[in-house]
């Protein structure tokens, strides 16, 4: 599934999941497009595969 980015460029593009994990990581996208709408990345809540705070079972990877 491909996911729609707004680059900190202002250039738009679309991206797969695994691309979008990297460009937040490295702070290159603005917003993104969720099924609810846009997100603006330092403004809303954003999920992370692995948060270095948690120490519980990963259930995802189940």
């Amino acid at each position: 599934m491909l996911i729609h980015v707004l680059y900190d460029d202002n250039k738009y593009d679309y991206v797969k999941g695994f691309q979008l994990d990297r460009l937040l990581e490295v702070k290159k996208v603005q917003k993104f497009k969720r099924s609810t709408g846009w997100v603006t990345v330092g403004v809303d809540p954003l999920r992370w595969r692995k948060s270095p705070n948690y120490h519980g079972v990963e259930r995802r990877a189940a």
